[in-house]
């Protein structure tokens, strides 16, 4: 992949339709935070793998905006481009639309694509531009046509997820999604991400890597709902069961025709961060548009009972392979050649022992020493570094199983660590306990609590870029929202039964990177004359490695929090174990 050229390529295009500045993003038509291959234009002209991130090419400056979880990365990725990287996040950096004005002449033309740009981001694009004299147009498709080989969208067979996973029928989900819409006046609902789209109609694929969904839209009406995918890859029992649940299907790019014959002054609703701005434009401009977060991705937040049980048994079963992991690389690390991709591989190995093992969760991240610096750090045979029985090796991780999702890390001691590696782990290990351990009044929100992770590392100087927790899907994608546990605002209440990550973190660049992560589940605790107030209930399983900690910088109740976790990771494990294994898992959660 030559960048320079495809950009060259890119310029004569533009040129050649009058566009002065064009904005490409990793996104796919549902807004998906991970993409298929044939959506990572942003990657092509720029060669940056990372998740997130935002290029603009002018004819003569080019730019790549990504938060502070690639900045590393990004700068490695960058080297020889001609793309300056912009550090979102940091004081003093501007915006893409800020910088372009700065650029850009009066009568400038600004061009994305709307296919595959939501409609809220269209939307903030053309606020910013507004009276500016530079114009937005959003008609082009620019990188089908300097991508050579690009190849096609995937579409692979759509199965059912049973409900004896799930809990609840598409049937159940479809009443309550409508007594929302009741709420909210609405005669019209529109889905337009893939998570969504599958919870909602239980059904489940591998059209996207990583995430088990399909493409697919879907309209809800009150007397009618219409699904939009592939037909001929609906297997018998996944289409028995959609026809069962009263559900009309439609071929995928039925869409924006069905959108468009909306009768005029109906009201509909939709996630304007949800759907693309090109459907958004499908709809007859006197629709009445009521937006805000969709309505399923409000509802499948909150986990059912059957979800939680289900959840909790796919936990211990993914701690079980952990544990094989762990104890496979420590006992071998110093024995034979052992590589960031063949750890990798190794604890892949392990989960797809489970019979009900779909896949990965995301892409692995598998750091040793200075690499594990980088939040979202990705090996490959060039970059990757062969493991030594000495210092520190991350490794963030997670499983798709027909009953759960699963996100953990765990920062491991392969040999001889330092006392700043270990004062580090162990400050990280006191943040992570102190969000564990939080009770909180009902109403609080993830950016309320936030500041209780950080507080450990602050207090010593130190800090990380990147949020604290994020929400997790069932069986669906391991990235879920509305909740998150972030400095940034969040104004979701934290409900019972709503699944998040525990995951704070230090990374030193050039140095060592450490990260403590477990799912964790929001509670009532108790009720008071003050309220109701909530905790967390912690469903990952897995030793903290003890031979990275310095027990002298840990209090009484932290270190009581650490055996009795220990305690439960033994006792929820140890029953799955062989004898060996259930041995050398005793002296892992042993007392400190």
């Amino acid at each position: 992949m030559n960048i320079k050229t495809n950009i060259e390529r890119l310029r004569k295009l533009m040129k050649q339709n009058g566009i002065d500045a064009y904005i490409i993003s990793d996104v796919d038509p549902h807004q998906s935070e991970y993409v298929a291959e044939y959506f990572k234009m942003r990657s092509f002209i720029s060669g940056f793998t990372g998740s997130a991130g935002t290029v603009v090419i002018t004819m003569h400056k080019n730019g790549l905006w990504a938060d502070g979880r690639y900045h590393i990365q990004a700068e490695e990725q960058l080297k020889g481009s001609g793309i300056h990287l912009f550090k979102q996040g940091l004081e003093g950096v501007p915006t893409y639309t800020e910088w372009l004005k700065e650029v850009l002449d009066k009568g400038s033309n600004v061009g994305f694509d709307g296919k595959v740009i939501s409609q809220s981001t269209a939307k903030d694009i053309i606020q910013k531009f507004r009276n500016t004299g530079i114009n937005v147009n959003d008609e082009y498709d620019f990188i089908t046509k300097i991508w050579d080989n690009r190849g096609k969208q995937n579409f692979n067979e759509i199965y059912n997820h049973d409900t004896k996973y799930a809990g609840k029928s598409t049937r159940e989900k479809l009443q309550s999604v409508r007594e929302k819409m009741k709420e909210n006046n609405a005669d019209y609902y529109i889905l337009g991400s893939l998570d969504n789209v599958a919870w909602l109609f239980n059904i489940r694929g591998t059209d996207v890597p990583n995430n088990p969904v399909v493409y697919a839209y879907a309209v809800v009406s009150h007397n009618k709902a219409t699904i939009y995918l592939n037909k001929d890859k609906l297997n018998d029992k996944a289409k028995h069961t959609l026809e069962e649940n009263k559900v009309e299907i439609k071929e995928y790019e039925k869409i924006a025709e069905d959108l468009n014959n909306i009768t005029e002054n109906n009201n509909v609703y939709l996630d304007e961060s949800k759907i693309n701005r090109y459907l958004y434009k499908a709809l007859p401009k006197n629709t009445n548009k009521i937006t805000g977060t969709s309505i399923a991705t409000s509802l499948k937040s909150i986990k059912n009972d059957i979800e939680i049980k289900n959840l909790k048994d796919c936990q211990i079963r993914d701690g079980v392979a952990m544990v094989k992991f762990i104890h496979w690389l420590k006992e071998n690390v110093a024995k034979e050649k052992i590589t960031e991709i063949d750890a990798i591989k190794k604890l892949e190995s392990f989960r797809r022992m489970n019979d009900k093992f779909k896949g990965i969760s995301f892409d692995t991240i598998a750091g040793y020493k200075d690499h594990a610096a980088m939040m979202h750090y990705k090996a490959n045979k060039e970059s990757q570094y062969t493991l030594e029985d000495k210092s520190l090796f991350l490794i963030d991780s997670g499983g798709q199983y027909l009953d759960g999702t699963t996100d953990i890390t765990r920062t491991i001691v392969l040999g001889d660590v330092t006392e700043k590696e270990k004062s580090d782990f162990t400050l990280v290990l006191k943040s992570h306990i102190a969000l564990d351990k939080l009770v909180f009044l009902y109403g609080a929100t993830g950016s309320n609590i936030d500041i209780i992770a950080r507080k450990p590392m602050w207090e010593k100087g130190l800090d990380y870029k990147c949020g604290t927790g994020h929400g997790v899907g069932f069986f669906l994608n391991v990235h879920e929202g509305p909740q998150s546990i972030s400095r940034q605002p969040n104004k979701i209440k934290l409900e019972e039964n709503m699944i998040l990550t525990n995951e704070p973190g230090i990374y030193r660049n050039g140095e060592h990177g450490i990260r403590i992560e477990n799912t964790i589940v929001v509670k009532e605790k108790f009720e008071s004359e003050f309220g109701k107030f909530m905790d967390f209930e912690t469903i990952s399983y897995c030793p903290i490695d003890l031979d990275a900690i310095e027990p002298a910088l840990l209090d009484n109740e932290e270190k009581k929090w650490l055996n009795d976790y220990h305690k439960e990771v033994y006792n929820k494990l140890s029953p799955y174990l062989e004898e060996d294994l259930q041995k050398w898992l005793k002296n892992q959660t042993r007392e400190i």
